[in-house]
C-alpha cells in the first residue's frame, strides 16, 4: 500500500545502520576507557556536573506528573454528541492460546456497533489460530478476518499495512493478541483523544500476570515507571512514544506519515519518531490501561529486550539527521539527547568502565551518573506504583523497588550486546515473536 509520506524509509534509508552502530560503539568504548589512562586526574568536575544536569532535568520531568493525572476525565454527554468511527487491528500469528479470549472481549466493549469494526489479521499462523478464528466468525458475524501467507514478509508492520487496505474509520486502534481492556476503555480513550486534539494516544500498559513471579512483578513496575516518565516528558518537552499494544492513531495522520515501517523490528518506536517530526502529538492515557501478559522466564525476557533495544537504536540511526536538522524546539532536542544517552550510551560506557576497573584495579569513574540514573528510575517507579490506577495491583514497598533496580540492570548487558551485534553483523530484520500462554 503506497501512501504519501513525509519521510522515506526504504532499504537504502537504513543501509548505514551497521556503520553508525559501529561508530557509536567505538565512541562509547573510548569515553569509558580514556579517563582511566589520563596523566592528570580524571575529569571529576565534568562527571559530577553531568550527574547534576541529569538529576535536575530528571526531577523536572517527573514533577510534571503532579499536575497532569486528572486530564482524562470522561464526559459521556459531550462524547455522545460526536462518536468517531473506529477500526481495531490485531496482528495475530500463532495465538491459539489467547485469540478467542481477545475477540470475545472486543465484542463486549461498550461502543456503538455501527461505529466500530474489528479486524483480526491471521499472519500466516501454523497452529490452531485459523480454526479458532473461523469458529469465532460464525459466532460474531461482523468479525473481519484478514489472512496473509506465512512468507508474506514485513512482520507485524507488514500485517498492519496489509490491513489498512480494508479500514474506513477515523481512528485506528492497534492491539496485541494478549490485550485485555475494560469495557468502557474505547469511550474514555477516544474522549481523551478528542478533548486533547491528539494525533495519537498511547494507553498505559499494565501486566496481567504481575504476581506470577519475580520477573513479571518487575515488568509490572517497569511499565508503571515508563508511563510515569512518558507523561513527564510529554508535559515538559512535548516528547512521548507509542508502545505497540494499546496505541490509537488518527488514520489520516498515520497514512500521511507513511503507515508502518516494515524495515524495523519495533514499528511503534519508528512511528513515534515520524509523528514527532511531522509535529503530531502523542497523548499518554493513564487509566484505564491496556493489560497484557509479561514474559515469565529469563530467556524470553532477553529475546524481547534485545528486539526492543535494536529497534530503539535503529530509529536514532535512521532518523538522526532528520532529528538534528528538524524544526524541533531546543527542549525537544535536549530531551531526545538526554534520554538517548541514558538509555543507550550510558549502559555501554558503564560496562566498559567496570571492565577496565576489574582488569587494571582502578576505581570506577562514571558511577555518579549511573547512580543518578538509577535514583531517578527508583523515584519514577515508586510514584508510578503508588499512583491511583485501575489496573492490576502493583508492589508498593521499598524492598520490592530496590530488588526491581537490580532487575533493571539487565539493560546494562542487553544494550552493549545488541550494539555489538548491530556493529559486526549484516543488517537482517528478524521479528522475534513473544509467546503468549493465556
Amino acid at each position: 500500500m503506497k501512501n504519501k509520506s513525509t519521510l522515506n524509509f526504504d532499504n537504502s534509508f537504513s543501509s548505514n545502520r551497521r556503520l553508525k552502530s559501529l561508530i557509536f560503539l567505538i565512541l562509547c568504548i573510548f569515553i569509558g576507557v580514556y579517563p582511566h589512562f589520563l596523566s592528570k586526574r580524571p575529569p571529576v568536575l565534568i562527571i559530577y556536573g553531568t550527574s547534576l544536569v541529569v538529576l535536575i532535568y530528571g526531577i523536572w520531568v517527573l514533577s510534571k506528573n503532579m499536575k497532569t493525572f486528572n486530564n482524562n476525565v470522561y464526559d459521556n454527554k459531550e462524547f455522545s454528541k460526536k462518536v468517531p468511527t473506529l477500526d481495531i487491528l490485531v496482528a495475530a500469528r500463532d495465538e491459539q492460546n489467547v485469540i478467542a479470549r481477545l475477540v470475545e472481549r472486543l465484542f463486549n466493549l461498550d461502543y456503538p456497533s455501527e461505529k466500530l469494526k474489528i479486524h483480526i489479521i491471521d499472519d500466516g499462523s501454523v497452529d490452531d489460530t485459523p480454526i479458532i478464528l473461523k469458529k469465532l466468525s460464525q459466532k460474531y458475524k461482523t468479525l473481519n478476518i484478514i489472512s496473509r501467507s506465512q512468507n508474506a514478509g514485513g512482520g507485524k508492520s507488514g500485517a498492519l499495512n496489509h490491513a489498512l487496505k480494508f479500514i474506513s474509520g477515523e481512528w485506528v486502534f492497534i492491539l496485541d493478541a494478549d490485550a485485555q481492556l475494560k469495557n468502557d476503555t474505547l469511550r474514555r480513550v477516544l474522549n481523551f483523544a478528542q478533548k486533547g486534539s491528539w494525533s495519537a494516544v498511547q494507553l498505559r500498559k499494565s501486566v496481567l500476570n504481575v504476581s506470577k513471579n519475580f520477573l513479571t512483578t518487575c515488568q509490572g513496575i517497569e511499565m508503571a515507571m515508563d508511563a510515569y516518565f512518558q507523561i513527564g516528558r510529554l508535559y515538559s518537552a512535548g516528547i512521548s512514544e507509542l508502545r505497540g499494544n494499546g496505541q490509537l492513531v488518527r488514520k489520516e495522520i498515520l497514512l500521511n506519515c507513511g503507515s508502518f515501517n516494515e524495515n524495523t523490528v519495533t514499528d511503534d518506536l519508528d512511528l513515534s519518531v515520524r509523528l514527532l517530526l511531522s509535529q503530531s502529538k502523542i497523548g499518554i492515557f493513564w487509566d484505564p490501561p491496556v493489560m497484557e501478559e509479561a514474559v515469565e522466564d529469563i530467556s524470553a525476557l532477553f529475546r524481547q529486550r534485545q528486539r526492543w533495544a535494536e529497534g530503539g537504536l535503529q530509529r536514532f540511526f535512521d532518523y538522526g539527521k532528520n532529528l538534528i536538522f528538524s524544526k524541533l524546539t531546543l527542549i525537544q532536542k535536549f530531551d531526545l539527547t538526554y534520554f538517548f544517552i541514558l538509555q543507550y550510551a550510558l549502559p555501554i560506557i558503564t560496562l566498559v568502565d567496570l571492565i577496565v576497573c576489574l582488569l587494571f584495579f582502578k576505581s570506577p569513574i562514571y558511577w555518579p551518573v549511573s547512580l543518578t540514573a538509577f535514583t531517578l528510575s527508583a523515584t519514577a517507579s515508586w510514584f508510578g506504583c503508588h499512583k491511583k490506577h485501575e489496573g492490576p495491583a502493583l508492589p508498593k514497598n521499598l524492598i520490592r523497588i530496590i530488588l526491581y533496580l537490580i532487575y533493571l540492570s539487565h539493560w546494562f548487558i542487553v544494550i552493549p550486546l545488541v550494539t555489538l551485534k548491530m556493529s559486526i553483523l549484516p543488517k537482517k530484520i528478524i521479528w522475534k515473536k513473544t509467546i503468549h500462554v493465556g
